[in-house]
């Protein structure tokens, strides 16, 4: 398997190997990380994933699909696979799977908030903005950070390039509201729920960066899980007490990939 992992495509209800370089926008990806032939939240990957084609022929194939992808994830190792549809292909032949080892992760990330208007064309659905998204990191990782904080028009937080952002003030975890254009992030999800679980309260506000002076702030995604946030510009950020008990809850949730 190569360094950018191997690829398929779904035809004539078959999963099969290609090797082609597709210059396309992705309309619609979803990735998760497989480690140890587990995984957190796949069934609601798969629902988003679901939720964003609106295409009759691809969402009757999408049943197989999932099972013979699922069927290709090895049950070793770390692996970040993705499922892609692109609706430029021709109808019956727009679902891909491209299988990937796992970048590194990290349990700690340093935020730099982006000096440009969101240049994102649908913040709502996974896959469009990706190449958007990294291009935005990587100007992040110029300018000496791991991660881009994407602001809205009036300079209110809406997302991480390739994360979300939640922070906490005193015991309520906090996300952007819905004023705010941010991508339904499964793992926000999966945090809030615990989050509430743990008799913790949850919220949403709008808040700009400067307004987290003194909180202990998160970025997270399918891939990292949950990392606390130790460096954001100029501003003074709280010790990441609730970090520890929360990752570890969070890996509780790693299921063996099912047989679907």
């Amino acid at each position: 398997m190569s360094v950018t992992g191997s690829f398929y495509q779904f035809r004539n209800g078959e999963l099969l190997a290609v090797d082609i370089a597709l210059a396309d926008n992705l309309t619609v990806a979803d990735s998760f990380l497989v480690t140890g032939g587990s995984v957190r939240g796949l069934s609601r990957h798969l629902e988003r994933f679901e939720r964003s084609i609106d295409d009759e022929e691809t969402a009757r194939q999408l049943p197989e699909f999932f099972a013979q992808s699922v069927s290709l994830m090895p049950r070793s190792g770390d692996w970040f696979p993705r499922l892609e549809y692109r609706e430029s292909q021709p109808v019956g032949a727009r679902l891909f799977l491209r299988m990937r080892p796992a970048p590194e992760r990290t349990r700690v990330a340093s935020l730099w908030t982006l000096d440009e208007p969101d240049p994102r064309s649908n913040p709502q659905v996974k896959g469009p903005d990706l190449s958007v998204c990294q291009r935005i990191r990587r100007k992040a990782n110029l300018n000496g950070a791991d991660e881009a904080v994407i602001v809205d028009q009036d300079g209110y937080i809406s997302d991480g390039a390739l994360s979300a952002i939640l922070w906490w003030r005193a015991d309520t975890l906090f996300a952007p509201d819905e004023s705010t254009p941010w991508l339904p992030s499964i793992t926000r999800e999966l945090l809030f729920d615990l989050a509430s679980q743990a008799g913790y309260q949850i919220g949403t506000e709008q808040a700009r960066p400067e307004s987290l002076s003194g909180c202990e702030v998160w970025s997270v995604s399918a891939l990292q899980g949950v990392r606390y946030v130790n460096s954001w510009g100029d501003l003074t950020l709280a010790e990441p007490k609730k970090y520890s008990p929360f990752a570890k809850r969070l890996a509780l949730l790693n299921e063996s990939l099912p047989k679907l």
